[in-house]
């Protein structure tokens, strides 16, 4: 299976706090960014993506713990300019508006490096 259909795969089959998050950052409606989801990138696919202030956002499970893959990804995903912010499922769910503050503060000083 190539990226791109792993990733229409993975949108068909978002986890409760992806689809919590994505409807909170699908349509511009955070400050305006515009956020892809299950986006393919290099050989990963990103939970999240706002391609222009280059931030990735990961919705993490209990799998994710200490989990080396995702280590060389973001080293991956640093090196070509990303910012990379990991939430737990379980934050997502139980503090919606504290991840989007993190986010909307990440954005707004990602855009003010410009």
């Amino acid at each position: 299976m190539d990226s791109h259909s792993f990733a229409r795969h993975l949108r068909q089959r978002m986890t409760e706090a992806e689809r919590c998050l994505w409807l909170h950052l699908r349509d511009r409606r955070l400050q305006g960014y515009k956020f892809r989801r299950q986006h393919p990138l290099g050989s990963y696919v990103l939970d999240f993506v706002c391609l222009e202030a280059r931030l990735v956002v990961e919705a993490d499970g209990g799998q994710h713990q200490a989990n080396h893959h995702d280590s060389q990804r973001d080293a991956w995903l640093q090196a070509n300019g990303f910012v990379v912010l990991r939430f737990w499922n379980n934050d997502i769910l139980s503090n919606t508006q504290g991840v989007l503050a993190v986010l909307s503060q990440t954005l707004q000083a990602r855009c003010e490096e410009k």
